[in-house]
């Protein structure tokens, strides 16, 4: 046959028409069989009359028989218990025990004709009034046989009966293999003797979970044994159910043992949960999660006898020992997938907990540190630096331990290592970092190790070729000198050696060539803040008042400023971290100034000053506004601080000497903005005398102010210059403000209450209704401020 499609084309071709042959023939065939089962009649060749229109079908016919059966065997039930539990008594022993007898055999026996008839719900409903009965039966027979009986009897006939009920609805579920109630009724039934037999003996916790870990068994026996269609093979699940409160009642007595004698039956407990979840998973297929509690089962047996005899940290450490071989198991070959994986997740799962107690652990340990912040240069810190809580050694050595588990995984298992890698630098650095602090170690060998520990991880973040790995460092390292300085921060000598030897790390780590551009530049931020940290310190053994550090502090950003294109790509950051220390002296000046105005307006003179320097580059011209603001500010604090009353008298020789350059700015380039050539000027004396006015109660200034501000709008709407524009125009709007505050004040007292917000919503609706025509002006003043200069 020849086509004109190319032959894989039209293979595509005939395989998505014959499926889609297939999908209209199953609707077709599912339609037909839908049509057979209606109650009405068809006639062949003739469609069956259709359902009047407008009146949908509400309820299927099958929909409709199941509800009317379950209905009627409710009924049936209800009946029953009724007779049971009221009419009872008005029969004699016989009329109770024929009465029932023929009810129960009639609705056990009535399900087999309604079977062969195909009756199958009729005979599901039929089977579960039967079922029903024969519970109520047994019921009668215990209210007869035993009417005075305690409670432990009670409960050893209920174990009794439910393994008869449970032997008995499995054989009739056997025996009518088309009912689907009787042998999961069975199933659920067969869960209760056991248990019921341990409560009737009296039995305490360890038995009570022997008792339901026998149960578990034999469920696990039937899920393993039973046909791959039969109901038995859902057993697995009620064998989790029992076999994880088995592993709840071995863990809680395992806990409370308060010796190695007394561990021992709950250790027998746990041993057998393993052996059955290994066995478990052994013969399931996809049942890892019964290996996972074998294994977390069998490492709290072995470590439950140990615990009562250690302290409760090395108890942490002996049970992630105990651990740590399960994750061999990854790699035994003979043992089938389920089982290697189970373990291992298990040995995983508690070398996770551990590292998470050891974690803790260390965050107490080093959070204690931050008491050195209540009296800094105290001296006060004990021989052994700051001791762990209550582990010791164990929490370091369980972070280590864990460490070493992250990283056999990391090289073992298949798939992504980098976020083991990781867990391993950041669990590693936690067990070496802390391992110094319970040892007994004088304060400077504490600090030294930790030093070392803390440069180890830095260097790796430089060095690291795998990101994760060097992300995780980094983040240790920024913690460990963080927590190092905080610690050293209780002895002079001991804070300049750690900020000395940190912020000379750090610079080598910026200038480090082959290490990634974020690293050098976080290394970059760090040298200068720490750079600034010891310009503190420093100052701090001077016999200064706090305010005067603000200006050894600013030489850090000077001397960044100074180094500029030389920083290379750390530029950046170092000149982010530069600017973060001159607000740490603006706010050193400010904040503790108390009083000493001419130290702060000198601090702020300063910073203009290496704003300005680091302005004088292209690519920092923005900084110029900041150092005009300092400049101003300064000028304003040392006036403000020798009571200066009338501003304009230094106002004045600022403004007009700026308006002359911006003059001669202008005239050369005539592009330059009118921000740049006359806003400082104009706003060196309107912005102050504007400040002065709202606290001035004469006349003179505001006027003055006024007819300047007035000149000022003029001058920027004939030339149209912005600045002069915006900066008059708002200074002269202020200005009438000021001078009708009161008045308005006035007017608003005697206004009625409900003039205001009336008035308001008038304005809403105005400006609502003409919502369109408003941004239309508004656009056209913007066009209007963008054509200005």
């Amino acid at each position: 046959m020849n086509t004109p499609l190319p032959p894989a084309d039209e293979l595509a071709l005939i395989d998505r028409e014959l499926g889609q042959l297939d999908a209209r023939r199953l609707y077709l065939l599912a339609r037909r069989d839908w049509l057979l089962r209606q109650p009405a009649p068809l006639v062949w060749g003739a469609p069956a009359a259709a359902a009047a229109p407008g009146r949908p079908e509400e309820a299927s016919a099958p929909g409709a028989q199941n509800l009317l059966l379950t209905l009627g065997a409710v009924l049936l039930a209800v009946a029953a218990l009724a007779f049971t539990l009221v009419s009872w008594g008005s029969l004699g022993i016989g009329g109770r025990s024929a009465v029932l007898a023929v009810v129960t055999a009639a609705a056990l026996v009535t399900p087999a004709p309604l079977l062969r008839r195909g009756l199958r719900s009729t005979a599901e409903s039929v089977a579960a009034v039967g079922l029903l009965l024969m519970v109520l039966d047994a019921y009668a027979l215990f209210a007869v046989a035993m009417p005075a009986a305690d409670a432990d009897a009670a409960a050893a006939y209920a174990a009794g009966a439910a393994a008869v009920l449970a032997a008995a609805w499995a054989g009739y579920g056997r025996a009518l293999p088309a009912l689907r109630i009787p042998l999961p009724a069975a199933l659920l039934t067969a869960q209760l003797p056991l248990p019921l037999a341990a409560l009737a003996a009296d039995a305490g916790p360890a038995e009570l979970g022997w008792a339901l870990l026998a149960t578990a068994a034999l469920d696990l026996a039937l899920a393993a044994s039973a046909p791959a269609r039969w109901p038995a093979r859902a057993a697995w699940v009620p064998a989790a159910a029992l076999g994880a409160g088995a592993l709840l009642i071995g863990l809680s007595e395992s806990a409370v043992a308060a010796t190695a004698a007394e561990a021992v039956a709950p250790a027998a407990l746990l041993a057998a949960v393993a052996a059955l979840g290994v066995a478990a998973a052994w013969r399931i297929p996809g049942a890892w999660p019964a290996a996972t509690a074998g294994g977390l089962a069998a490492v709290a047996a072995l470590g439950g006898t140990a615990r009562p005899e250690v302290a409760p940290g090395w108890a942490v450490v002996t049970h992630l020992a105990l651990a740590l071989p399960l994750l061999a198991a990854v790699r035994v070959t003979a043992l089938p997938e389920p089982v290697r994986l189970g373990l291992a997740r298990a040995g995983a799962g508690i070398a996770g907990l551990a590292a998470l107690w050891g974690c803790a652990a260390a965050v107490v340990a080093l959070a204690a540190r931050l008491r050195v912040l209540d009296e800094v240069w105290a001296a006060t810190t004990p021989p052994a630096g700051i001791p762990l809580a209550q582990p010791g050694v164990a929490a370091p050595v369980a972070l280590l331990l864990a460490a070493g588990a992250a990283r056999w995984l990391s090289r073992t298992l298949p798939g992504r290592p980098e976020p083991a890698a990781a867990a391993v630098v950041a669990l590693g650095w936690g067990g070496l970092f802390t391992a110094p602090l319970p040892l007994g170690l004088p304060v400077a060998a504490v600090l030294a190790a930790q030093l070392a520990v803390t440069a180890a991880a830095g260097l790796l973040a430089l060095r690291s070729p795998d990101r994760p790995t060097a992300i995780a460092a980094g983040a240790v390292a920024l913690l460990g000198a963080g927590n190092v300085s905080l610690a050293a921060l209780d002895g002079r000598a001991a804070t300049f050696a750690v900020l000395g030897l940190l912020g000379a790390g750090c610079a080598a780590g910026a200038a480090y060539g082959p290490a990634p551009r974020w690293a050098r530049s976080g290394a970059a931020a760090l040298a200068v803040g720490y750079a600034t940290a010891l310009v503190v310190a420093l100052s701090a053994l001077t016999d200064l008042a706090a305010p005067w550090w603000a200006l050894p502090v600013l030489a850090v950003p000077a001397a960044v400023t100074a180094a500029g294109p030389r920083l290379g790509a750390q530029r950046l950051a170092a000149e982010a971290a530069a600017g973060a220390a001159g607000l740490l002296a603006l706010a050193l000046a400010l904040a503790l100034a108390c009083g000493d105005a001419p130290v702060l307006a000198l601090a702020l003179a300063l910073a203009g000053v290496v704003c300005a320097g680091s302005a004088v580059r292209a690519e920092r011209r923005a900084l110029g506004w900041a150092a005009w603001g300092l400049f101003v500010a300064a000028a304003w604090v040392r006036l403000a601080s020798a009571g200066v009353a009338a501003a304009e008298a230094y106002t004045l020789p600022v403004t007009l000497p700026a308006l002359a350059v911006g003059f001669l700015r202008r005239r050369r380039d005539p592009a330059a903005s009118s921000w740049t050539a006359y806003g400082p000027g104009l706003a060196a004396t309107l912005l102050p005398s504007l400040a002065a006015v709202w606290s001035d109660p004469y006349w003179p200034r505001p006027l003055l102010l006024g007819v300047a501000a007035l000149g000022v709008t003029l001058a920027g709407a004939h030339r149209r210059l912005r600045a002069p524009l915006l900066l008059g125009g708002g200074t002269l709007a202020a200005v009438a403000l000021h001078e009708l505050a009161p008045y308005v004040v006035q007017v608003v007292d005697a206004l009625p209450r409900w003039l205001p917000p009336a008035l308001a919503g008038l304005l809403l609706l105005a400006v609502g209704a003409t919502y369109e025509k408003r941004l239309r002006d508004a656009r056209r003043l913007r066009s209007a401020l963008g054509r200005l200069r």
